[in-house]
């Protein structure tokens, strides 16, 4: 039996799908590019929010929900969470980064230890 000779010719793909696929490759290029900066800056901005919210929460004596007033512009994606009973903010910044800072009577609000 005898093979065919694969056609020169080939049927023209969607170009959509070729635009899909390049802009996926641009977009994952970028991330990996820019991958330390971005984490940086989310751990970052996590740490600067606990303890601004810590400093707002506990020695202010103001509502958490208050204290996002106190945050930098570009802030806006750092979530806070509160342990009254720990005397805790715990700020997150979606997938990339999370810190508390503990409120300590007579050393005001103290940043836990930093996880590489």
């Amino acid at each position: 039996m005898v093979k065919k000779p694969a056609p020169l010719h080939q049927k023209p793909r969607n170009k959509w799908a070729i635009i899909g696929l390049w802009a996926g490759l641009a977009v994952l290029a970028f991330v990996i590019w820019f991958w330390r900066p971005i984490t940086s800056y989310a751990s970052t901005g996590a740490a600067i929010g606990a303890h601004v919210a810590c400093s707002c929460r506990y020695i202010g004596g103001r509502e958490l929900g208050d204290c996002r007033k106190d945050f930098e512009p570009g802030m806006g994606l750092v979530v806070l969470s509160e342990d009254a009973e720990e005397k805790s903010i715990t700020a997150r910044f979606p997938f990339l980064a999370t810190h508390t800072a503990r409120f300590r009577a007579g050393a005001g609000c103290v940043m836990d230890a930093w996880q590489d």
